[in-house]
């Protein structure tokens, strides 16, 4: 496969960057992606030659970019093989999105001793909104519990569940341990309690393919940002009928048909959760983002990204004192780890040096490494444009820092 990285390499222009004296080591994609050239191409040209409005001019400037702009709805449609373009509403991110739910459908769904599922595997993201939400209705948070080896407890969710269980919320990979979780088990079973099920594909997007239909989720999120494109850029997927019966999120411009000081009637979808002028530049450029991810293929960047992992758990499970936390059944490309008696803000700052950026501290994930009995991990996370050297750099750097601490 490192064919596929030869490919890859000269389309990310921070790549040919150095960190502290050193060439660059990135290995912080789960908490952003780097962008290929295409991507900071099409900001640059919006704001230097196409500055204008969307979906509000007649002129031409305007329609060639409100066209533009809708062709990215057409695009994020086919990546995730919605039914219809208007299933698919931007938002400014997967937190956002979320958020949009919580104080839609949550709201207006749920009272009283209804129940929300929750995982230990969540993002703050994904459990914050649903506290708010529980605070406002008096629903309750269930949680699912991980097992030993960093899977969710299938039985016990199964358990769980009842004619109570109004929502269920879960991500399809975790961002902390790499975990991917069986939404294809998990979602038929929420289903015949009644219950909504909500994915958190904020992980998911950038490294595999999704099937809403396959997958018969009711509702999912991601961001922009994660998936090779702009930050400040956000997706939510929902079933139409669902979405048609939700109030609107927020009031303003392009989610109205008609406004009078009596009464104001909402735009259909996907405009009546699209509220004021929306990111436009970073739109476009999202564009070209899923073009690189369709270019490349889904499942050579899984396969690649996977020969990678494997290469990883292989030469830091050789060094003495490290410990790799999970080891689910199926994984994407995110390891956590901690190294015996050095602290993690320690190496990341000693490995910052080397020209390798890694991620330490909870990763906003609390309750996750209250489980894990930890209070940081230190976090690689890989991406099409790493290589194997770029894992070798990582391997000698951490022995370097702990001949400099130990």
């Amino acid at each position: 496969m490192n064919k596929l990285y030869e490919k890859i390499k000269d389309q990310f222009p921070m790549l040919k960057t150095q960190m502290n004296g050193k060439d660059l080591v990135y290995l912080d994609t789960a908490a952003t992606a780097l962008k290929p050239q295409t991507v900071i191409d099409k900001v640059t040209e919006y704001y230097t030659y196409k500055t204008c409005n969307v979906h509000r001019s007649i002129h031409q400037l305007a329609e060639n970019v409100t066209s533009q702009y809708e062709e990215t709805r057409d695009c994020v449609k086919k990546f995730i093989n919605a039914k219809k373009r208007e299933e698919i509403i931007f938002t400014k991110g997967t937190t956002e999105s979320l958020n949009l739910l919580a104080r839609t459908l949550g709201d207006q769904l749920l009272k009283a001793g209804d129940e929300i599922l929750l995982s230990e595997l969540e993002h703050h993201s994904n459990i914050v909104p649903w506290q708010l939400c529980a605070e406002r209705t008096g629903a309750t948070i269930k949680v699912i519990p991980l097992n030993d080896q960093g899977d969710l407890d299938l039985e016990i969710y199964s358990n769980l569940l009842s004619p109570k269980t109004k929502i269920v919320s879960v991500n399809g990979i975790s961002n902390t341990l790499g975990t991917i979780n069986p939404l294809e088990e998990m979602i038929p079973e929420a289903h015949k309690v009644g219950a909504y099920f909500i994915v958190d594909a904020a992980q998911m997007a950038p490294h595999g393919s999704i099937d809403v239909q396959k997958l018969d989720c009711d509702f999912l999120a991601f961001s922009a940002h994660k998936t090779f494109g702009p930050t400040g850029v956000g997706v939510l997927y929902g079933k139409e009928n669902l979405l048609n019966e939700l109030p609107p999120f927020q009031g303003g411009g392009d989610m109205i048909d008609s406004v009078s000081f009596e009464k104001t009637t909402y735009n259909k979808l996907p405009y009546k959760f699209e509220a004021g002028t929306p990111h436009i530049a970073g739109v476009l450029a999202f564009n070209e983002a899923l073009k690189f991810i369709e270019n490349t293929g889904s499942q050579n960047i899984q396969n690649y990204e996977n020969e990678l992992l494997i290469y990883a758990i292989e030469k830091l499970s050789k060094i003495d004192g490290l410990k790799i936390y999970g080891n689910p059944i199926k994984r994407a490309s995110v390891l956590s780890f901690n190294i015996e008696n050095v602290h993690t803000h320690d190496l990341a700052s000693l490995l910052s040096m080397e020209g390798i950026a890694i991620r330490t501290g909870h990763h906003c994930t609390q309750p996750l490494m209250k489980r894990l009995g930890v209070f940081s991990t230190a976090r690689i996370s890989l991406s099409c444009y790493n290589n194997f050297k770029d894992i070798d750099r990582l391997c000698d750097g951490i022995n370097k820092v702990k001949e400099i601490l130990l």
